[in-house]
């Protein structure tokens, strides 16, 4: 277990599958109700994570009661948006916060862990992607320094449909991994 600026992270195991689920179901709400057309829920079930838990990492942040405040899916590669690419990234996915129970910066906190945890393992940039119809989460991922390097416009999702995603990046070389 890490603790880090008051949250405690450590990696999920089999048996959170279904707090993720209810993580993912709830910041999908929270999105529809905003506006945002982004996750949809129950597009999550428990076999997802189960699967991320196994071909990549899937971290929880929790205070210090144990109540999970948010969660993160980090892979090590992502051929569907990136192509197939040198092993020099992570690749964050599903950044969720429990908005009832997070402290304020809770998001960036989670994002920062993801980012040590890459750095950590000697590679040098942490990548995502975001729908292109999300400005918001766009300028989130800006303002903690990350910076548009391409645009994938025809995605493929799982269930058929097609979205345009914008793909962005951050260089880790100067990273504390303190």
């Amino acid at each position: 277990m890490i603790i880090d600026d008051g949250i405690l992270f450590r990696r999920a195991a089999e048996k959170d599958a279904g707090t993720l689920v209810r993580l993912y179901d709830q910041a999908a709400r929270w999105m529809q109700k905003h506006g945002i057309d982004q996750w949809k829920p129950g597009d999550k079930d428990a076999a997802h994570f189960r699967a991320r838990m196994g071909d990549g990492e899937v971290w929880l942040g929790g205070d210090c009661d144990g109540r999970v405040v948010g969660a993160y899916e980090l892979w090590w590669s992502d051929e569907d948006a990136w192509g197939v690419q040198p092993p020099v990234a992570g690749y964050v996915h599903r950044l969720m916060v429990e908005r009832e129970a997070a402290p304020a910066g809770a998001g960036r906190r989670l994002l920062e862990h993801a980012e040590r945890r890459i750095a950590r393992t000697g590679r040098e940039r942490a990548r995502l992607d975001c729908v292109s119809t999300n400005p918001r989460l766009l300028a989130y991922y800006r303002g903690a320094g990350y910076r548009v390097v391409g645009e994938l416009p025809n995605k493929a999702g799982k269930d058929g449909r097609t979205y345009g995603v914008i793909l962005l990046e951050k260089r880790l070389d100067e990273l504390s991994l303190v």
